[in-house]
């Protein structure tokens, strides 16, 4: 069920909920959470469409706010809010409101939103474009309990990581940051299988991939080694390279999908590691409401410590499994038995 009210107000899209629920036969509210989706008109239909199939996970009430910039300073003075309700199988597993501000109104969306959200419920504020510069103090940020960002869509993503790091409050966190969750259980499960030393790692993908600098900035916060970051065609991250005492450890995902695990003394095995999509992204960041102190870590530890990324070496697609510790290549071989016969 779709309702459309136009220059209403906050009292009337709670009353028009209510009745929709009715209408449709649910009136009890089985919603876990407000999540709040502030955007414009062009992202405004992907970021519902996510916030959506992610509530199937998480019933939720989504209210979507979409600030409408007038031009002429007449239009501008004319406050003005429209609303969309969504309610049954239009909006999820939960309900659905898309709010349009209008002249100055625009500059007061907490006023407009605060009466729409779930009574003692945890708030989830989310800006899948344009994050202010510090979402905590963000007149909306003030309103949530987790605020979720992401520098992959700004225009300098590796600027905006140090903005993330200068302005990180606790709740605070970065799709970024979630795309690599696969990439450290996978490395974390690779040492667990070969415990030894890590002396030095090499991280490899896209030029401007914040994720890359996520994942090169983790492993040297938590490794204490120093973490070499190259560049490659992608798609996004492409392969990560653990020196150890005891060999190498490659993790090698050319084509964005399935990955190749490698390690000294062990057969090489291919492992699933393909590209999700946003709502599993927010799905993910929702299951956890409480501050995330190793991402707080990490974007602390400073994009810049990690130097510039270079050309690719010896990591990258076609990467070969790494010979075991101790054993000279071929050629190294031969030469040093050249080198016993003619003595």
């Amino acid at each position: 069920m779709k309702i459309d009210l136009t220059e209403t107000t906050s009292s009337k899209i709670n009353q028009a909920l209510v009745s929709a629920r009715r209408s449709i036969g649910t009136p009890a509210i089985g919603m876990v959470l407000t999540l709040v989706v502030v955007t414009d008109e062009e992202n405004a239909y992907d970021a519902l469409r996510a916030a959506s199939d992610s509530s199937r996970e998480h019933p939720s009430r989504i209210i979507a706010v979409i600030k409408r910039v007038s031009k002429s300073p007449r239009a501008r003075r004319d406050a003005r809010l429209d609303a969309e309700i969504r309610v049954g199988s239009d909006a999820g597993s939960g309900e659905t409101v898309v709010l349009r501000l209008h002249g100055e109104l625009a500059n007061h969306a907490q006023s407009v939103v605060l009466p729409l959200l779930l009574p003692d419920a945890p708030v989830v504020v989310w800006w899948p474009e344009d994050a202010p510069a510090d979402p905590a103090r963000d007149p909306l940020g003030a309103l949530a309990q987790r605020r979720i960002t992401d520098t992959y869509s700004a225009e300098h993503p590796l600027d905006e990581l140090s903005v993330r790091a200068a302005t990180y409050r606790p709740g605070d966190t970065d799709l970024a940051w979630t795309r690599i969750t696969p990439w450290r259980s996978m490395l974390a499960a690779a040492l667990d299988q070969q415990p030894a030393q890590v002396v030095s790692a090499t991280v490899e993908g896209e030029s401007d991939n914040p994720s890359c600098e996520l994942l090169a900035m983790w492993l040297a916060d938590r490794l204490g080694v120093p973490v070499e970051r190259t560049l490659s065609g992608g798609p996004g991250l492409t392969a990560v390279r653990l020196e150890t005492r005891n060999g190498v450890i490659v993790l090698d995902r050319p084509d964005g999908s399935l990955a190749t695990l490698c390690m000294a003394g062990q057969p090489d095995r291919a492992v699933a590691l393909k590209r999700r999509e946003t709502a599993e992204l927010l799905a993910e960041e929702l299951r956890r409401l409480d501050p995330d102190n190793i991402y707080e870590a990490t974007v602390k530890f400073g994009v810049e410590r990690l130097g510039g990324p270079t050309e690719p070496s010896s990591v990258g697609s076609g990467q070969k499994r790494p010979e075991p510790a101790g054993s000279a290549a071929p050629a190294a071989k031969k030469a040093a038995a050249k080198k016993a016969a003619s003595k």
